[in-house]
């Protein structure tokens, strides 16, 4: 049941974003979890709800296969290309979107499924730092590293590649102290909710291949965004729709966010470029551009 208006009015009332005033748009970077983008219209799709006045622009920038390790396995795709690698596009990103705050999401792919090797964990900490300085360098207000998404062996093979993502989340973590980092650990709670709920049903998957987790892990994922933003009221909820029921209309917000971020993303992956083949063409910015802004008057109204 919904919650009236007037309560949801109320839970909003508070502050009118958890983003600082100056803070206009936010980037997120990663590989096919984060082009997927659940988890990112989640958590635009709640902050959407819970503060009517927010302006912030959130832009999905994430590609499929991509690494920041610059690493790429022998056959990779069956030899059709190698990972794509960060470091060919973060300049143009970056230009092209130029944002407050980025949430970078790497790992599952920087390891290329093998066991933990020295060389293969040095380049993945050459190239976060890399990535880390040049943020800086670009001005990024806030940078939010999130520790890479769990790795279920049971589904997707590989023996040993989980505990080369728990060293590789253990890494970021400690770059809170060594290097004043901040960082939101994705993988310590989908760790924690994959092993809880195999405990209760040891057919329970977060992700059908090990790899790209279904919605309640992309739940999980943004739930500790938004608990890393001061949203905690969104703790117990079990999905997205769960947390949307406390707002009047929440489920067509949500509904509308993630219409948008789909049309969004592949418009943004286009005009920056890549080269990762297959990749869906998106339409010009100036079309999309009236699109979203007819969306974003649907959900005004749904505020209102």
């Amino acid at each position: 049941m919904l919650v009236p208006g007037n309560t949801h009015r109320r839970r909003a009332a508070k502050k009118v974003s958890p983003f600082p005033s100056e803070v206009k748009r936010v980037l997120f970077l990663g590989n096919s979890i984060t082009y997927a983008g659940d988890y990112i219209s989640n958590v635009e799709a709640y902050l959407v709800a819970r503060y009517p006045n927010i302006t912030v622009d959130f832009v999905n920038a994430g590609l499929p296969s991509e690494t920041v390790s610059g690493l790429s396995e022998p056959g990779h795709a069956g030899g059709k290309f190698e990972r794509p690698d960060l470091h060919e596009r973060l300049g143009r990103t970056l230009e092209a979107t130029k944002p407050d705050w980025v949430y970078a999401c790497y790992g599952m792919n920087d390891g290329i499924y093998m066991p933990l090797d020295a060389e293969r964990f040095a380049k993945f900490k050459e190239g976060t730092k890399w990535l880390h300085d040049q943020l800086k360098k670009a001005g990024v207000k806030k940078i939010i590293h999130l520790t890479p998404p769990v790795f279920d062996e049971r589904q997707g093979g590989h023996p040993g590649y989980a505990h080369v993502l728990d060293v590789y989340s253990e890494w970021l973590l400690r770059q809170r102290e060594k290097a004043g980092w901040d960082v939101a650990d994705v993988h310590g709670a989908m760790k924690a909710f994959l092993e809880f709920h195999i405990q209760q049903d040891t057919l329970f998957a977060l992700a059908a291949d090990g790899v790209h987790p279904a919605a309640t892990g992309h739940w999980v994922m943004a739930k500790v965004i938004l608990h890393h933003l001061g949203e905690t009221e969104v703790g117990n909820t079990e999905n997205i729709y769960d947390a949307m029921s406390s707002f009047q209309n929440g489920d067509r917000i949500f509904e509308l966010v993630a219409q948008r971020q789909l049309m969004m993303k592949d418009a943004w992956l286009t005009i920056i470029g890549h080269r990762r083949p297959g990749m869906t063409t998106g339409l010009p910015m100036n079309e999309v551009t009236i699109k979203a802004e007819k969306i974003q008057r649907e959900i005004d109204a749904l505020r209102e």
